[in-house]
């Protein structure tokens, strides 16, 4: 952290500019990173987990003894919250649930239309001191009640390599089907392409920085 003591009035604007990255600098370092993801796998994201998180991992995917733990680490009155913000936010999805219209256009000719569900999706959700668990709850229970069969999420883990309790969680509450401590533009390659633990996913939502903004992007 750079310290200014008493800077000149004139200086002033200069240094209240916040730092901004444009995606004309940024896209060359997503290819980058997608192509190393999509040549090498786990092996490249274990490496840009260790450079960009500051942690070893020998395996990216959430087993089930975590997300016990995560659940028992936990108050009862965080929890209690979660599943309130999970009954109201599946009641007004499911409200949108429509039956297969068809309509006869001409003598002869039938239209129709019906929702289907993407078969895998993925969810990217940030890391950081306030995890976004409320952002597990508005994509992962539309994706369950739309009927998705595989319900992916990625996150970047802590110094100690764990997620979030409140992320574990809220995340097999809302059905995710897999959880993996991956985070950044490595994160939306890996469900991008697919690696040996995460598998390829066909459409990809959530928040994130510039560098994961710009890698989705990318992916479409």
């Amino acid at each position: 952290m750079n310290t200014i003591e008493y800077p000149l009035r004139e200086t002033w604007p200069d240094l209240l500019k916040r730092p901004t990255t444009t995606y004309e600098s940024i896209e060359p370092i997503v290819h980058g990173v997608f192509n190393d993801v999509r040549k090498n796998g786990d092996e490249a994201l274990k490496t840009y987990t260790q450079k960009f998180d500051g942690v070893s991992l020998s395996k990216i995917a959430v087993n089930e003894d975590e997300i016990q733990a995560a659940s028992a680490a936990l108050s009862s009155e965080l929890k209690e919250a979660i599943q309130l913000a999970k009954n109201n936010i599946e009641t007004f999805h499911k409200a949108q649930r429509t039956q297969r219209i068809s309509v006869e256009t001409a003598p002869g000719v039938q239209c129709w239309q019906e929702k289907r569900p993407i078969a895998k999706v993925g969810l990217y959700i940030p890391g950081g001191t306030a995890p976004l668990f409320s952002s597990i709850l508005m994509l992962a229970l539309p994706a369950k009640i739309a009927g998705c069969k595989e319900i992916v999420l990625c996150s970047p883990p802590d110094k100690s390599g764990n997620l979030n309790p409140a992320i574990l969680y809220t995340a097999q509450l809302c059905g995710v089907t897999q959880i993996f401590k991956v985070g950044g533009i490595q994160a939306i390659a890996a469900m991008t392409f697919g690696t040996e633990s995460i598998p390829k996913t066909y459409k990809i939502f959530g928040p994130g920085n510039q560098y994961v903004t710009v890698a989705k992007q990318v992916a479409t």
